[in-house]
This record gives structure tokens, sequence and C-alpha cells, in this order.
């Protein structure tokens, strides 16, 4: 059986988030989720929530559950459509671990150690799991299982993609064209938002502090707040500046993605005007912005059979494209067929 041809349809691009928190947060939003939706109307999207991946580390199994649901809900409401793009749990299509074990077996032993996340925890003195050590070849599974042509990530996912891209050429050159080799997706104008109280540091729920981060689910006098205190610099001016004023920088960033204001036009508009009258205008475009999307997710999780029927949905494309990729798998690698 041939290698897919795809040339005909539109290029399918894919991309997952680990259900590992109650809430995404601002940096995950608008680096990424707000990306997610305008991808919809280039690209036949696949989207998934990793929780295969959350069990890499200690997880408690009813927390792991509302986390995956919070996590997919957190997809619809910031714009991805079911009805066009796929939504489903990386669990619910069990080609995924399948194919994941067939990279386990392509990979080498100091190939997979060198892998950064592995080493640092390692380093770190924490208790690496084998899961976490076969974590990029199930990554890589996920990617090459959709046949997609893309796949949008940022600098701390370039080492994973290129193990996947290794591990495609690596099966094809072995066992014959089976998989489709993926590029990176650097998507035009990505926003990178930084950490309110370490504005050199990207926000991040390993890596910042409470008063750091934004999430998304925040009630909208704590994100206020967290915006006011803001650290910004001993100047006045407000002025876009990343190396001198890395704080202001950041708030003029966060406004300008959300309020479609180019920064330079906000530069202007506060020309003259402090950092208290920039800080209280970001918490107003902020919290406004959030209104809806927390509406919308308390509708979804008020809900959770809808929810559920939504990922099953989309588990049921997904898989349609996941069966036809495995079989053309084990025929390459000399699985024999079962006879039903």
């Amino acid at each position: 059986m041939p290698a897919p041809d795809r040339a005909s349809a539109a290029p399918r691009i894919l991309s997952g988030m680990q259900p590992t928190s109650d809430s995404l947060h601002l940096g995950n939003y608008l680096g990424a989720l707000v990306n997610w939706v305008k991808l919809q109307d280039e690209f036949d999207a696949f989207y998934f929530v990793a929780d295969l991946h959350a069990l890499t580390v200690p997880t408690d199994p009813e927390v792991l559950r509302h986390r995956t649901r919070v996590t997919a809900a957190q997809f619809l409401a910031g714009g991805v459509d079911p009805e066009r793009s796929a939504v489903f749990c990386q669990s619910h299509v069990s080609e995924h671990a399948e194919l994941g074990w067939v990279m386990n077996c392509l990979t080498g032993d100091g190939e997979a150690r060198r892998m950064t996340q592995f080493k640092d925890k390692v380093s770190k003195g924490g208790n690496a799991s084998v899961g976490l050590l076969t974590y990029p070849m199930l990554m890589a599974a996920d990617i090459l299982m959709y046949d997609a042509a893309y796949v949008p990530v940022g600098e701390d996912q370039r080492q994973h993609l290129e193990i996947t891209r290794d591990l495609a050429e690596r099966f094809n050159t072995r066992f014959g064209e089976g998989l489709v080799v993926p590029d990176a997706y650097i998507v035009k104008g990505s926003a990178k938002i930084m950490d309110l109280q370490d504005p050199t540091a990207k926000m991040s729920k390993t890596g910042s502090s409470p008063k750091g981060l934004i999430d998304l689910m925040e009630d909208p006098a704590r994100i206020a707040k967290n915006i006011r205190y803001a650290v910004t610099d001993t100047e006045a001016e407000v002025r876009y500046d990343v190396e001198h004023k890395p704080g202001v920088s950041n708030l003029l960033v966060i406004h300008s993605v959300l309020s479609g204001t180019s920064v330079e036009d906000l530069e202007s508009s506060f020309a003259g005007r402090g950092y208290g009258d920039l800080k209280k205008e970001v918490a107003d475009v902020v919290v406004g912005a959030l209104m809806p999307f927390q509406a919308r997710m308390r509708e979804l999780l008020d809900d959770p059979a809808e929810l559920d029927r939504i990922l099953a949905s989309g588990a049921d494309r997904a898989q349609v494209v996941a069966r036809a990729t495995m079989q053309r798998v084990r025929e390459r690698v000399g699985l024999l067929p079962a006879a039903r």
C-alpha cells in the first residue's frame, strides 16, 4: 500500500496540549490557541488532549479526568470549531500507543537519553520514568499518525519535531515510503507572553509564580490585580523596548494582540501618560476578552455529556486516519494481519 497522496487535499496540521492544570494561562492562549483557530481556515486541523503524555508524572485519576475535560473545553471556548477540526483525546485512539511502540523500536537508547526533557528531569534529581524517556517517541507517533504536513512549534519543541522527522525518515528508509515527514510551521506574528513578575522569562505554569500568571479561568479581580502589580521599570515612558523595558513591552504586546491595536499606535496613545494608565487599560482589555471565554467554559463544563459527545465524534474522525496509517505501518514492518 503506497504512502498517502495528499496533493489534492488541504494540508493537514496537528497539535495538542497536556491536561496538566485546571486552566490554561494567557501565554497558552495567545501563543498557541488563537493560532489554532486561525489555522482552521487553511488546514485540515487535528487538535488533541495529550492525556497519555500526562501519565509520565504521578497523577490522581479523578484530577486527570477533570483536567482532560477542562482542556478540551478550553479548546472549544477559545474558538476551535469541532465541525471543522477534529478535537479528541489521545487515549481514545489506541493506534497512538501502537505506533509509539514502533517508534520506540526505531530509537536508540542514547538517542532517547539525549532528549532535553529527560536530561533536565534527571539532572534535577527527579525520578524519571521510562514513560518520560520514551515521551518523544509517543509524540512522534502522535504527529506521524495523521500524515501531518505541518506541526506548529515553538523553540522548546523543535528538538521533538527533529526526532519525529528523523524517525519518519528512518522508517521510510528501512521499510519503504509509509510515513509523511512533517515540517515545522512557524506562525507569523505569534505572541510570546512573558511572566508578569519576571518579564525576561516566558509565562509558564511550572516556572511562574501565581502573581506572574494570568489564568484564563481566574476571577477578573485577581487578573486585574496581577496586571496592576506587574513588574515594569523605574522610567515613566510607555515604549516598546524588549531589552531595556521588558515589562512594559510585555504589557503592550498583551494589549495589542487582544485589542487589535498596533504597538506603534498604543505607544502614541500613551504618550505623556504613566504606567498606571497602561496597566489599568491592559487589565480592562484582558478581562473584557476573557469574559466570553469564561462564559462559554461554564456552559461546556455544565454539560459534560455534550463535551464527551464532541470528543467521541472527533476521535471517530481521527481514527479513520489512524487506522489507515497503522495498516500501512503494520504491512511495512511485517506484522501478520489479523484474520477476521
